[in-house]
């Protein structure tokens, strides 16, 4: 294997981790308004992240990086064409992260209720273009001959790209409320099972077509795999959620999410951005990777750092693995 793919291979995790870890998050932050009733409520659901979601975030840094790193083509071709549903999303992360640390600065109802509908849309909207942007990278883009995006804005914005967005949306919604379900206390807890039932069902709908669309376009043998290993995971999730049993119901719920982006690699490789214009201009692997030595570097850096990050992240959960509830949140806040 070729140091090339090795990295191919460690974006495509350090991006799966981010959808698994952040895909909860968003999910909660959407159900600020779909599921809590009250400010008590929408603080348990916030509080059900508030230790996490930062370092969530660092899979998404460390992914954006490594990307740069290993591959500049491939970064500067993305974060060129793609420049404006990025943007929106890196606004988004930006108001998200002030709101989580402003909403309880002042004891205001209406200072609180903005910085929630704030939680809320900030969430729902990455949540939709993520989809978006990854199904684009699968299928392709109008890129030319000298590497750089040809297309427009609203090139971006095709059934199959809107579909994977819904699915993205959905799919991280019905992942929060089983997060939601298995990290919480009492009547919340119950309404959080029956809504992963009803958004795991419009997931199942959506993933079935947006990932059957992908095999139809770019699978192979094994993204075939992976596909019904994403659709079996999301449906033993709904059984084991069906049986009060939430914290199976979280393995397959994350499995699901870790199988379809896998899915999405596979189908993807060996090109890493292709060109709709001329399959001759796009970019793989080996035509836009960084020299041998950098990937060299790189490889030993991550060895080193990357099991210390992994540590300190899996302390964090482990401290933060209580269940909370209603009763836990003061009557201040």
């Amino acid at each position: 294997m070729h140091l090339h793919d090795l990295w191919f291979i460690l974006i495509a995790v350090l991006w799966i981790g981010y959808f698994f870890l952040e895909g909860f998050d968003f999910g909660v932050g959407v159900l600020l308004r779909l599921l809590a009733r009250d400010t008590v409520e929408r603080r348990v659901l916030i509080n059900t992240i508030g230790p996490v979601w930062d370092g969530n975030e660092v899979w998404l840094i460390t992914a954006a990086g490594a990307t740069f790193a290993a591959f500049p083509d491939w970064y500067a071709t993305l974060f060129s064409g793609f420049y404006l549903p990025l943007l929106i999303i890196l606004l988004c992360l930006i108001v998200r992260g002030v709101a989580f640390e402003y909403r309880a600065k002042r004891p205001g109802a209406r200072w609180q209720r903005n910085w929630e509908e704030s939680l809320f849309w900030t969430s729902l909207i990455p949540s939709f273009l993520w989809g978006v942007i990854f199904a684009n990278i699968v299928r392709g883009v109008a890129i030319g001959a000298d590497t750089t995006y040809v297309g427009t804005h609203s090139d971006l914005f095709h059934g199959y790209a809107i579909l994977g967005g819904f699915m993205t949306l959905a799919m991280f919604t019905w992942h929060g409320a089983v997060f939601t379900a298995l990290k919480t206390l009492g009547d919340i807890r119950y309404r959080a099972r029956s809504t992963a039932r009803t958004a795991g069902l419009a997931t199942l709908l959506l993933a079935a077509a947006f990932l059957v669309w992908t095999q139809v376009e770019s699978g192979d043998a094994a993204s075939l795999g992976l596909l019904a290993l994403a659709l079996v995971a999301l449906v033993v999730s709904l059984v084991f959620n069906r049986l009060d049993r939430e914290g199976w119901a979280f393995v397959f719920s994350g499995l699901t999410i870790v199988s379809a982006f896998a899915m999405l690699f596979v189908a993807l490789f060996p090109d890493v951005l292709p060109s709709t214009l001329d399959p001759a201009w796009s970019l793989t692997v080996s035509n836009a990777s960084s020299s041998t030595y950098t990937l060299r570097v790189m490889s030993v850096v991550a060895l080193v750092f990357t099991p210390i990050v992994l540590l300190y992240e899996s302390w964090t959960y482990w401290v933060f693995r209580r269940r909370i509830g209603v009763q836990h949140i003061p009557t201040a806040h």
